[in-house]
């Protein structure tokens, strides 16, 4: 698998990338995606950013998101991360 990959309108992220952006192991991730502590949300573009699509991906103290372009490729990367505090629900907005 490529980092990542579309496949019938479903944007596929290879694990080990979030896992880095979140500040966890892989298997961390995997263990806390099925306990529903780790979401996420996915996001196309439109008009100006066109072929674009937005992952974010939340845990309890951090959020990380990835632009790609159309082929997949990594356009921008952030990470927030909070310390110790819970991530506010702001960080939950689309954007920003």
């Amino acid at each position: 698998m490529q980092p990542i990959e579309f496949d019938n309108g479903a944007v596929q992220i290879d694990a080990s990338i979030v896992a880095e952006g979140l500040g966890l192991t892989p298997l961390s991730l995997r263990q806390q995606m099925h306990a529903g502590r780790v979401t996420s949300r996915a996001e196309r573009g439109i008009d100006a950013d066109a072929g674009r699509h937005r992952l974010t991906f939340f845990s309890e103290h951090r959020r990380f998101r990835v632009v790609v372009d159309a082929t997949g490729a990594i356009v921008q990367r952030s990470s927030v991360d909070f310390g110790n505090s819970a991530l506010p629900k702001s960080a939950h907005r689309s954007g920003g």
